[in-house]
């Protein structure tokens, strides 16, 4: 099934923010604006309506869940959490961490989409669900119970076709290769601050 985009347009042309529009104060100890993050993190959570399994549904609930936490604490404290690590700090200054927890474990879930993404990019003959398969066990796998990773094993296992799931990101698939290549650099910056940040003492709680 070819891409319902309009002519020489890909997905990316039709997400509300994309991670290349995030942001990052590199004179700030990269600091990352809070509003536009969310936008793209959730604009990214369209990209498992693309993957079209309902065994998706899992990666993408959880994902919205804890987009919810910290845009809740932003909502609550607007002046103390316009960037991520302002928001971080102040939620557990006040001996609270509901967002904190919120945004280390959506930054797993980014770094597991970007890690196979970038998985697949670069080993042209691997499927999809093994580059998703590797970035799970990478990423999520060491945190979730026994519980939960069945679920998101069977999204794994539901992936589609390499040659489908690019096709459906639009039909120029040169210009695909382009604009992933773009958001995927910058989507992987974000992630790459984060997981400096959350690692440090101060973030922690």
């Amino acid at each position: 099934m070819a891409a319902a985009y309009p002519p020489g347009q890909t997905f990316f042309d039709t997400v509300k923010k994309s991670f290349v529009d995030v942001p990052v104060d590199a004179a700030k100890d990269s600091a990352i604006s809070t509003t536009e993050f969310l936008e793209a993190a959730e604009s990214l959570t369209t990209l498992f309506d693309v993957l079209g399994s309902a065994a998706f549904k899992p990666v993408k609930n959880d994902m919205s869940g804890n987009i919810k936490k910290i845009r809740d604490r932003q909502l609550a404290a607007p002046t103390l959490s316009e960037t991520l690590q302002d928001l971080v700090l102040n939620e557990l200054k006040e001996k609270k961490h509901t967002a904190t927890e919120g945004l280390v474990w959506l930054n797993r879930g980014l770094d597991f989409t970007a890690q196979a993404l970038r998985h697949n990019i670069t080993n042209p003959s691997k499927e999809l669900s093994d580059s998703f398969r590797d970035a799970y066990g990478n990423t999520l796998k060491p945190h979730h119970s026994f519980v939960v990773k069945p679920l998101f094993s069977a999204a794994m296992s539901a992936t589609p076709y390499r040659k489908d799931f690019y096709k459906k990101l639009g039909d120029d698939e040169t210009k695909v290769q382009a604009e992933l290549e773009k958001w995927l650099a910058a989507l992987e910056k974000v992630v790459n601050v984060l997981n400096v940040f959350l690692a440090k003492k101060e973030a922690k709680w």
